[in-house]
């Protein structure tokens, strides 16, 4: 157990911290593409679906909802586009013609859909039978050549509700083969913007550690000491919870926690589905269960001033993988840590949210090449202070990105006004 959550902690390490950011929205109007907007929600109940998979049929580009279950997706004409796809876990995915959609103002509504282990032929085999031969078969069902992405990268830090920095680009992405495990992926900045608002009065400053390497990590097929390792896989136990479809296709819920507590070193708990056919690994799901809070705060935070307590009250995380072509591939990964700042004779604490996600919204196999060394981005590196030399406001154009929420629109427009402002 120990060996294996060491490997965690450095995991951990490159995530979060040492304290600033921020960046404006605007959005640059071509001819070759096509932009749709809208919002996916449950038929049943209203309710947003965020985290949803919007993807072009037929093809390698998609996008995700927002956590207000919105999105926008662009389609460039050279794809003679017909229907869009869209996808969520627990729902029945749906396919609409994109002759039928508006390019704003769009309402989709998925079917929840339930289905009982009873009503299914469940394997012979043990929850933790099925994730060992889910972690073996990695070769069989995800890509064992190189390939391309082009991502979506965006990470932000809120003082309680306020964002106090954003910053977000456009990265291409070396995705190492899936058979080799030592060979790691590459990033390099295409095209990125940022901002910050912090007040005068502010004293921690907050950065994020990792940047687009974060949620690469994130990838537990390619990567499975970021979570759990065969060689360590009974230190886990795993339960077998319900099965439920995600693109239309069965799969395995079974939830995993610790065998033993140990503050010490981070401790997950969460969920691996698994499709119930190939037995591949199409989403997981985990958070930070260490009772000791204010020791977990050192898997953390790599410095912070002295004599005052960053303590981690919420650390969640997931990747989700989309199969295309017989192949599942990484698609989409999110991670989230809330902490509370605590200063000496201060009476009211102070809470920060720290958050990074990346969504792939491209990708090929040919001509695929690694990057220079030059031109990939340091794993140990500060993101937001890299993006200077790349920033350019209206390079939008037909690149997809994840819309972002209401609180994150106005925090982009309130950063325009200041910026313009203080430039006249």
């Amino acid at each position: 157990m120990k060996s294996s959550v060491v490997k965690m902690s450095k995991f951990l390490l490159l995530i979060m911290i040492t304290l600033i950011l921020i960046p404006a929205y605007i959005q640059a109007q071509q001819v070759n593409y096509r932009t749709i907007k809208g919002k996916i929600k449950d038929k049943e109940s209203k309710d947003n679906i965020i985290f949803a998979t919007v993807s072009v049929m037929n093809s390698n580009v998609g996008i995700v909802s927002n956590t207000e279950g919105e999105f926008i997706i662009k389609i460039k004409d050279s794809l003679n586009a017909k229907n869009l796809e869209f996808a969520h876990i627990g729902y029945k995915s749906k396919i609409v013609p994109i002759n039928s959609l508006k390019e704003k103002g769009n309402t989709i509504y998925l079917d929840p859909v339930s289905v009982s282990l009873d009503e299914i032929t469940v394997r012979p085999l043990s929850a933790e039978e099925i994730i060992r031969a889910a972690l073996q078969l990695k070769e069989k069902n995800y890509s064992t050549v190189p390939l391309n992405f082009t991502a979506f990268y965006r990470e932000t830090v809120q003082k309680r509700k306020d964002y106090i920095s954003i910053s977000e680009a456009v990265v291409d992405i070396y995705k190492a083969p899936y058979n080799k495990p030592f060979e790691k992926d590459l990033v390099k900045i295409y095209k990125g913007r940022k901002g910050s608002n912090v007040k005068r009065a502010d004293t921690v400053m907050v950065k994020l550690i990792g940047g687009p390497y974060i949620p690469l990590l994130l990838d537990v097929v390619k990567n499975p000491y970021t979570l759990i390792d065969l060689a360590y896989i009974n230190d886990y136990k795993f339960k077998m919870e319900n099965v439920m479809s995600i693109s239309n296709r069965l799969n395995y819920v079974i939830s995993f926690e610790p065998r033993i507590e140990n503050d010490e070193v981070p401790i997950f708990s969460g969920k691996y589905y698994i499709d119930v056919k190939s037995l591949a690994i199409t989403t997981v799901e985990f958070s930070l269960e260490n009772k000791n809070r204010e020791k977990a705060s050192e898997f953390f935070v790599k410095k912070k001033p002295a004599g005052m307590k960053l303590i981690p009250v919420n650390a969640k995380y997931i990747a989700k993988y989309k199969k295309t072509g017989g192949k599942f591939f990484f698609n989409y990964a999110r991670g989230e840590i809330e902490f509370k700042c605590k200063w000496p004779k201060k009476l009211f604490n102070t809470y920060y949210t720290i958050t990074s996600e990346m969504a792939t919204t491209d990708r090929t196999a040919i001509n695929v090449t690694k990057f220079n060394r030059k031109e990939v981005l340091k794993k140990n590196t500060v993101f937001a202070e890299e993006l200077a030399a790349f920033n350019d406001d209206d390079f939008w154009g037909e690149f997809n990105f994840i819309e972002p929420g209401v609180s994150l629109e106005n925090a982009m427009k309130k950063y325009k006004r200041k910026y313009k402002r203080q430039n006249k």
